[in-house]
């Protein structure tokens, strides 16, 4: 496996593969970076270098007590970055993810980065407050937090329904789809994934998003049980100066079929442009 090791001493899994300009994706919670295979694959066949770690905590990557915070994954990114030398990188970021893309621009700036992609992103902020109305209840992450706390694995299962949206008519979401989500979830550490879910849900990206200074494509899809849009994607394309907005109509949280397809198309032109 390819690894490197942090300067606080966590080793993180990273996939690399193909030859060209970096593309570098960030996954959401509770997965690894397997959930961006397909569009690893997709860019990696079409021209590009694409690179993918496991959040520190998740999937292959070291579980270490500490370190489960924003601040530190957007670390942990940059060093991933300056160890293999990228440059000219296309950051992408789906959901958590897209909150450590927006965090590793407000630490260290863009010199490496060329264009970012955020995805079902988080920021600005999914917590609900007199600021931000348009959030989501804290006891709703509290529930969340309990259902980790107490059945991980039944919670997972429960997730992947509204995750990829198998809760609409019409949806043909596979069970296999559901099962690699559950999957994916219990191979990161209950420490990482319990922390991460204050990370990805009071942490305000307002000031990052005004710090991000390169083309950026802000995709969403506006049946997102999970993050809803009206406190993300709308706003995130509002505060990014150079914001190009995509809305997906009926698309959940977790990419799937036709949302997939739309997106991966959407997301090679805008790489390629």
């Amino acid at each position: 496996m390819s690894t490197f090791t942090t300067s606080d001493g966590t080793d993180i899994f990273y996939k690399d593969w193909g030859s060209g300009q970096p593309v570098v994706f960030s996954h959401g919670w509770p997965l690894n970076a397997d959930a961006w295979d397909g569009q690893m694959r997709l860019v990696a066949e079409n021209g590009f270098r694409a690179v993918a770690h496991d959040r520190r905590g998740h999937g292959r990557s070291a579980q270490p007590w500490q370190g489960n915070h924003m601040d530190q994954y957007a670390d942990d990114l940059a060093e991933l970055i300056e160890k293999l030398d990228l440059t000219d990188v296309i950051l992408v970021g789906h959901s958590t993810g897209g909150g450590e893309v927006a965090r590793y621009i407000g630490r260290h700036g863009s010199a490496r980065v060329a264009k970012a992609v955020l995805l079902g992103a988080v920021p600005p902020l999914m917590l609900k407050t007199d600021a931000n109305p348009e959030g989501t209840p804290l006891d709703a992450f509290d529930g969340i937090r309990a259902g980790v706390a107490a059945d991980r694995s039944q919670f997972y299962q429960e997730l992947s329904v509204p995750f990829f949206g198998a809760n609409r008519e019409g949806s043909a979401v596979s069970q296999g789809k559901r099962d690699e989500f559950w999957l994916q979830g219990m191979q990161a550490g209950l420490k990482a994934a319990y922390d991460c879910i204050r990370q990805f849900s009071e942490t305000d990206f307002t000031e990052d998003l005004a710090r991000i200074d390169v083309p950026t494509l802000v995709a969403h899809g506006d049946d997102d049980q999970i993050v809803p849009i009206a406190a993300a994607a709308l706003k995130t394309a509002e505060l990014v100066k150079d914001a190009t907005l995509k809305v997906y109509p009926g698309a959940p949280h977790g990419l799937v079929g036709e949302f997939e397809q739309a997106f991966n198309a959407d997301l090679l032109e805008f790489i390629r442009g």
